[in-house]
């Protein structure tokens, strides 16, 4: 192992640890370091009047603001589905953008609330600190390459020069891939998510590494000719991304499980945003259940009993979540896959409402 790439895989790891320098439009927080070592998350939001978001800093599709400045994307609506939960109100929520280094020590030291954004569950990330709640995503890390340098799969990029950003899984999974197959892969690293993308469409690097859904985002929304490009698997590994909270708050924990849970099992039940009204006069006990009509599961998560019937009615279930911000409603069209229900195929199991 080179010396360079040894250096890589340390960073990467130790990135959980690392002091958080500059978060751009974050706010000071005071003892929220506290927060959730008290068991005080909840009554910390609801004095404070919205969630704080860590957020990326801009994939379409999955958290990027539109030209109105209004944050759109499926982890960003990941968080406000939290905050239709709390506060009855999908809007209660804001976001601050933040860098792979940043994000993790940001949610650790209190900066935010909850992590929604596509950040990759790993056992050395679990256990500094973060708990990961369920994943609200399904992908695979990849290479983007220009079809005219006749790459089709990785063992074909031998001394390829690769653009990373630094304080990501993608570091580590690039440093694998090339000491798997010998490829002496030359890293080109930056501390941003924009000049890793710049850097790579200005020729500085013969590939960009990172996840395959923010791969066909980058294709479809940046770059000049999307057919020029090509996207391959790095390796054949299934990566779970998922919103995650501090460890110490079992509630705060349960309650951002069980909001996106709720769109799980919403589309599970047949309830979308059309018909979840009428669903309400539904016999069924599941049903009753799951809206709230049957008292019970609002209690025990410290929520108003249609905490369930809010999210849908402001938001919808997962299906339509997806559909319009990467799936076949949206710019990217990403195929559904490993992210449809476990009964249709997938690997999105939704946990029961009783």
């Amino acid at each position: 192992m080179s010396r360079r790439t040894r250096k890589l895989l340390i960073g990467a790891f130790l990135a959980l640890a690392a002091p958080l320098a500059g978060c751009g439009g974050s706010e000071t927080t005071g003892g929220a370091q506290g927060e959730a070592s008290d068991g005080k998350t909840l009554a910390a939001i609801k004095a404070r009047g919205y969630i704080r978001c860590g957020a990326s800093q801009g994939t379409v599709g999955f958290g990027a603001p539109d030209d109105k400045g209004y944050w759109r994307g499926l982890d960003v609506e990941t968080c406000r589905a939290i905050a239709a939960a709390v506060f009855g109100d999908k809007n209660k929520a804001r976001f601050i953008p933040l860098t792979g280094q940043q994000r993790l020590t940001a949610l650790q030291t209190g900066e935010i609330d909850v992590l929604p954004r596509t950040t990759t569950w790993t056992l050395l990330r679990d256990a500094n600190g973060v708990n990961f709640t369920y994943p609200n995503f399904y992908d695979y890390t990849g290479f983007m390459l220009r079809k005219d340098k006749g790459v089709r799969r990785v063992q074909d990029m031998t001394g390829a020069s690769v653009c990373i950003q630094t304080g990501s899984m993608p570091e580590v999974t690039f440093a694998d891939v090339s000491r798997k197959y010998d490829l002496k892969l030359r890293p080109v690293v930056f501390d941003s998510v924009p000049a890793t993308r710049q850097a790579f469409f200005g020729g500085r690097c013969d590939a960009l590494i990172t996840d395959a859904s923010a791969l066909a985002s980058i294709r479809a929304t940046q770059a000049q000719n999307p057919e020029d490009y090509v996207i391959i698997p790095a390796n054949d590994e299934v990566t779970a991304l998922a919103p995650s909270v501090r460890h110490g708050d079992d509630q705060w924990f349960d309650i951002v499980k069980f909001a996106f849970h709720a769109m799980l099992m919403a589309e599970q039940l047949g309830i979308n945003q059309a018909n979840v009204d009428e669903m309400r006069q539904s016999r069924d006990p599941i049903v009753q259940r799951f809206l709230g009509v049957e008292p019970g599961n609002g209690k025990a998560l410290g929520l108003s009993e249609d905490f369930a019937y809010n999210i849908v009615k402001q938001l919808g279930n997962y299906g339509e979540m997806y559909d319009r911000n990467v799936g076949k409603d949206s710019p990217l069209k990403i195929e559904r896959g490993m992210n449809r229900l476990q009964r249709d195929g997938g690997l999105m199991v939704p946990i029961g409402f009783y």
